[in-house]
């Protein structure tokens, strides 16, 4: 499995490392941390000489209750430090965390080379052809409704049938506008419960039968800190055990705060194969 981010093929063979960069004010772990050039740049580089191989940006909180932004603010907010990045860092291979089709055009305009939309498409009908014009690599994530009402759209004849089927039409019609290198995200902690997030991950494997990169952002998510009853800041150890489990699961991408640990289940887990 291999990635073609701007020309720079991306071997998935071995698992790689997606850091999580949150611009916004209210994230729900690290929401209002990085605010200027000084501190982006900074866990920027923490995380590349960690061994990152993608840094997904996002300026619009999707956790449950997140305030809404325009479309204006998302770009006002991304823009401007996705420059700042690729000034800084012209090989750092960007994400792009937004479900709207105009900023991701104005992100992959700018250097960017990931589109990250955990709407698939749904929530705008422009994203597929924006993404179709780059050929970026596309991850496309399992939600139902929106982050607004996602919690409240929680309801499945069978989980693990009804998200393949999600991807299945999903699929159809990223490729119908000839998207070539695609990604799918299970979407933890959206439109699932507590016990509908271990579900997945129990029967994640499953997935695998659509012959697709598989990404797993499970870090720091209530699915762990409320099932330790403890807070985001103190679910690195619980993240750390999910993400083994994951990668033994078929995950090809961890999506996280913490990279070193990351890595770290990675190589663990290379020896164990």
């Amino acid at each position: 499995m291999t990635l073609n981010c701007k020309g720079n093929l991306i071997d998935l063979t071995t698992p790689k490392v997606m850091g999580i960069l949150n611009i916004t004010p209210d994230s729900f772990y690290d929401g209002g941390k990085y605010e200027n050039d000084t501190s982006i740049l900074e866990q920027v580089e923490k995380m590349l000489s960690e061994g990152a191989i993608f840094i997904d940006v996002g300026a619009y909180s999707s956790r449950p209750g997140a305030d809404h932004i325009t479309e204006n603010e998302e770009k006002d907010r991304i823009v401007p430090v996705i420059r700042s990045i690729i000034k800084r860092f012209p090989e750092a291979i960007l994400s792009i965390d937004t479900f709207r089709s105009t900023v991701a055009s104005a992100c992959l305009n700018e250097g960017a080379s990931i589109i990250n939309d955990i709407s698939a498409g749904k929530q705008d009908d422009k994203m597929f052809e924006i993404v179709a014009q780059h050929q970026a690599p596309y991850i496309m994530m399992h939600m139902k409704g929106t982050p607004k009402n996602m919690q409240q759209n929680t309801n499945y004849k069978n989980l693990m049938t009804d998200i393949l089927y999600y991807f299945s039409e999903r699929l159809s019609e990223a490729r119908a506008h000839k998207i070539n290198d695609i990604i799918i995200d299970p979407g933890f902690g959206f439109s699932k419960t507590l016990e509908q997030n271990y579900e997945l991950l129990r029967k994640m494997d499953l997935l695998n039968t659509l012959e697709l990169p598989i990404l797993v952002g499970v870090s720091r998510k209530s699915m762990i800190y409320k099932t330790l009853d403890v807070t985001p800041q103190e679910a690195m150890n619980g993240t750390t055990a999910l993400n083994m489990i994951a990668l033994q699961k078929g995950a090809k991408i961890l999506r996280v705060h913490d990279v070193a640990e990351a890595i770290e289940c990675i190589t663990l887990n290379e020896h164990l194969n």
